[in-house]
């Protein structure tokens, strides 16, 4: 008779993509995951596979989770110039309210894997692709309703906001300056005037 799961796998998921975020890939250890996550090793690789699998999975549950809430946020936004001031403005409340400086898990991957991981870099660079079409398409919303000139090279303004979304969170690990961060939001968002 097979055994029973005596934990939750989501919740399980979850924590481990808490842990893999703060520590990274290289510096958790099974025993970090058997020790955080409160499962044993067999567990673990029962419902998960290895180290590796494990974090494929949870980094794939962040990114999953990340966009889902990057679209809905955008969707209910009635201005786009608005809805790139909060974005933004979360994103920098987020890095000032983090005492453990995690920053984005996706910049945090891209500089501990990439460029040796080679699959990790193609997840990268489908995300950086998902991330500027969403971004465009937000834009759009802009040009469609009067907002934003229909002269503004939209491919080059998603590219850019990406750019300094990804820059921003950088910045803000090593100092989060609220006021500094805020002003350049102000100046990066001229590009819409």
């Amino acid at each position: 008779m097979p055994r029973v799961k005596k934990f939750n796998e989501e919740e399980t998921l979850n924590k481990a993509m808490c842990l893999f975020w703060r520590n990274g890939f290289h510096a958790t250890s099974m025993q970090d995951l058997v020790n955080y996550l409160g499962i044993n090793r067999a567990s673990i690789y029962d419902t998960y596979g290895g180290k590796k699998e494990l974090f494929d999975k949870a980094f794939a549950h962040y990114r999953t989770t990340s966009r889902t809430q990057l679209k809905a946020f955008l969707e209910s936004q009635e201005s786009v110039k608005n809805g790139f001031k909060k974005l933004f403005e979360n994103g920098i409340s987020e890095a000032v309210c983090d005492t453990e400086r995690k920053g984005c898990f996706v910049i945090n991957v891209t500089t501990e894997l990439v460029p040796n991981d080679e699959e990790m870099l193609n997840v990268i660079q489908e995300n950086k692709v998902f991330m500027e079409c969403t971004f465009h398409d937000f834009l759009q919303t802009g040009v469609d309703s009067g907002e934003i000139s229909a002269t503004k090279n939209l491919k080059n303004l998603a590219s850019i906001l990406h750019t300094f979304y990804n820059g921003m969170k950088v910045v803000s690990k090593t100092d989060p300056n609220e006021e500094e961060l805020l002003t350049s939001v102000d100046t990066v968002l001229t590009l819409l005037d």
